[in-house]
């Protein structure tokens, strides 16, 4: 097999997840701390959620009933700044390529955002990088972070025959252009374990 076309998140032949190794690191300070040191602000968060299934050590809920709590929580935090679901421009979906997670995923967020899920730029960055397990969360936040910063969206290759149940924007193939101030990126781990940050342009 070929491992660079092995993972393909939201694809009708998608068979599961590719195990990959690796680490990211942010700093995370107030905003006072780092203007006083001078520093570039790539992006400051603005929402976090984090909710447990409590339905298997292995699958998803079948609704996405953790994940659209995980998500529902995070975007009410950064409603608390005036934030709306309409004004999320970009979601790095967990997007594991397994047969339950990315079905699960999608009904999740159809739930949490109702029509304008299906205006939402979606990739899963997993096609390129892998999973890198308990890495995974903190990468693709940072991932949401350049995002923002660079005004492009990362795609979701070897997406080349999507699944008619995963029926959502998923950037295909090739990465897109576009300006992009608010960001969500979901995280759902093995046992029911579901984290989201939310992060917005810094002005």
């Amino acid at each position: 097999e070929d491992p660079v076309a092995a993972c393909r998140p939201f694809d009708i032949n998608r068979d599961g997840f590719v195990m990959s190794e690796g680490s990211a690191m942010m700093v995370m300070e107030t905003e006072e701390h780092a203007k006083a040191r001078g520093a570039h602000i790539y992006a400051e968060v603005i929402g976090y959620g984090s909710s447990a299934d409590a339905y298997s050590m292995a699958a998803p809920h079948e609704n996405g009933r953790g994940a659209v709590d995980a998500m529902s929580m995070a975007l009410r935090k950064a409603g608390e700044l005036g934030v709306t679901s309409e004004q999320v421009d970009y979601i790095n979906a967990h997007g594991t390529a397994t047969r339950l997670n990315d079905v699960s995923e999608t009904l999740a967020i159809k739930q949490v955002f109702g029509e304008h899920a299906y205006n939402v730029d979606i990739s899963s960055t997993k096609s390129m990088t892998g999973h890198l397990l308990g890495g995974a969360g903190a990468l693709e936040t940072m991932i949401c972070a350049k995002v923002i910063s660079e005004s492009i969206i990362p795609p979701t290759i070897n997406l080349t025959d999507q699944d008619p149940e995963c029926d959502l924007h998923y950037t295909p193939l090739v990465p897109k252009k576009a300006e992009v101030n608010v960001t969500l990126s979901n995280s759902f781990g093995f046992g029911g374990h579901n984290a989201c940050v939310m992060l917005r342009k810094y002005a």
